[in-house]
């Protein structure tokens, strides 16, 4: 399996009664992570990251509900009764995007929107909130894959290492976005939804 993605734009709030149902979806520990989130507003990008990686996962393998998820030592998660299947999800305002693939895979996506000159500062070839965030997600990608934190990334991005590669993508306007694997060919076409 290449690197297959499925996105979400998330263009309204969730009602109760919808976050509801969609909490009563998820295996127990993600339900209680997420009720951990003390303002219901901020839980709804992680849950529909959950739901949206459920439907990617009844479309390519046939699973009708979602699997027990662990995290490594270094927080990078995994199924721990399928870990032929790597999988990958991120979240911003507004969007989500998940990913799926039988090597080892990292995504992320991040609404473009305006930075301190300090936080722009921390990546020294942004002269743009654009290529701040493009260079944050290669970054950020790269690292979830390799299952390591983005902070080692930060002051300098070691080049790419032997097979892993890394993919922009085209998600959805006023977004930066990219896929990261180690090994494997591109990703097909990205399965795009809204809410």
């Amino acid at each position: 399996m290449s690197i297959e993605l499925w996105a979400a734009r998330l263009e309204r709030p969730l009602t109760e009664r919808e976050t509801a149902d969609m909490l009563c979806l998820l295996p127990a520990g993600r339900r209680e992570r997420l009720l951990r989130i003390r303002q219901p507003e901020k839980r709804r990008e992680p849950l529909c990251a959950y739901l949206l990686l459920r439907l990617a996962l009844r479309e390519a393998c046939g699973w009708q509900d979602l699997p027990e998820i662990r995290l490594t030592s270094l927080g990078k998660p995994w199924f721990p009764e399928f870990p032929e299947v790597h999988f990958n999800l991120s979240h911003t305002g507004g969007a989500v995007l998940a990913a799926l693939s039988d090597r080892p895979v990292g995504v992320d996506i991040e609404r473009i929107r305006p930075v301190g000159r300090r936080v722009m500062g921390r990546i020294p070839e942004a002269d743009s909130e654009r290529i701040f965030f493009e260079s944050w997600v290669r970054r950020e990608a790269r690292a979830k894959c390799a299952g390591t934190g983005v902070i080692a990334m930060l002051d300098r991005e070691p080049p790419l290492r032997a097979g892993e590669q890394f993919y922009p993508l085209d998600v959805f306007p006023g977004y930066a976005a990219g896929a990261a694997s180690q090994g494997g060919g591109p990703p097909g076409p990205i399965r795009k939804y809204t809410l």
